[in-house]
């Protein structure tokens, strides 16, 4: 007879329920630099600060929820040498298992990781300081992008 495992944590943080300020819209490739993504920086009323990807040019799937940025850091800083995208599996309340790689490849982009020499997957952590401060920047200004989804054309069959 199968023992049934228990059901692993899921330990994603609250998402949040109101609608965020978008303070940075950008792109940037994946870590396989197959495809580009799209993905924003919010914060709420608070200055609580978060990321969300919104575009995969790829057409795999992802979650698009945002994830605080305050606690990505937090298990970036604590993420085991060389840091690869399990990590921040936790993050998402999805079940993409895409979009950890996708935030890793933010986490590229924005400067705070970089691809190990020699390595395809790992990558080092680097200082946060100028990205902090860019961040802290938006937030305190008047900037408030507004985002439209594209619609995707459907393919007519021919």
């Amino acid at each position: 007879m199968k023992k049934d495992k228990a059901p692993k944590e899921n330990t994603a943080p609250n998402i949040p329920t109101v609608p965020l300020r978008i303070i940075k819209i950008t792109t940037c490739p994946t870590c396989s630099g197959k495809a580009e993504l799209t993905y924003h920086l919010g914060c709420n009323q608070d200055n609580q600060v978060y990321i969300r990807i919104v575009v995969n040019s790829g057409g795999g799937f992802f979650s698009d929820e945002w994830v605080p940025l305050k606690e990505t850091l937090e298990v970036l800083d604590k993420a085991p040498y060389p840091i690869t995208a399990v990590p921040f599996i936790n993050l998402f309340n999805g079940k993409s298992v895409n979009t950890p790689g996708f935030l890793l490849a933010v986490l590229k982009h924005e400067g705070l990781v970089k691809l190990l020499e020699g390595k395809i997957r790992g990558y080092e952590k680097l200082p946060s300081e100028a990205f902090i401060a860019e961040v802290n920047k938006l937030v305190t200004s008047d900037v408030d992008l507004k985002y439209v989804p594209l619609t995707p054309i459907k393919k007519s069959a021919t």
